[in-house]
């Protein structure tokens, strides 16, 4: 747990210490309980655990300290249902709860659906992966680190 004045308690020093690290564009993978987090993160990626958190419970602190890059299309991606998930009409409540989360943070824009094997490829290139708990299917979600206004720094 993080001692500190308005830091969620959900963020580890580890995940607070990766945030602050991050530059603009580099991108940051939540996965959920499903995801080779390990597999990818031995291409390069930091591995960070959060066993037992919800991906939208650390959307909403990472959001809290973290601004989305305004300079790109879309600032978040999630991971594209297979045809068979598809053609069965699968649904993913939980990314109503990234489109809100997302909203409240400022973007406007939808998320992007990246191919599974895509998503796979573009996670190796990420800044970290965080290993959660989340257990919706297709849980998964990407984002893009922005920049904070020269105004805005203190």
């Amino acid at each position: 747990m993080v001692v500190l004045k308005g830091i969620p308690s959900v963020l580890s020093p580890e995940l607070l210490y990766t945030l602050a690290k991050m530059g603009h564009g580099d991108e940051l993978v939540l996965a959920d309980a499903n995801f080779p987090a390990s597999s990818i993160c031995a291409c390069g990626p930091k591995e960070i655990r959060a066993d037992g958190l919800g991906i939208p419970v650390l959307l909403e602190a990472i959001l809290r300290l973290m601004p989305l890059d305004t300079y790109v299309t879309s600032p978040a991606a999630v991971m594209e249902l297979v045809e068979s998930d598809k053609s069965r009409g699968l649904k993913v409540p939980v990314w109503d709860a990234y489109n809100y989360l997302l909203s409240q943070a400022g973007s406007q824009s939808p998320l992007e659906l990246v191919e599974r094997f895509a998503f796979y490829e573009r996670a190796k290139k990420s800044f970290a992966v965080v290993a959660t708990g989340e257990t919706s299917l297709y849980g998964n979600l990407i984002v893009k680190k922005g920049v904070i206004p020269a105004g805005e720094l203190q």
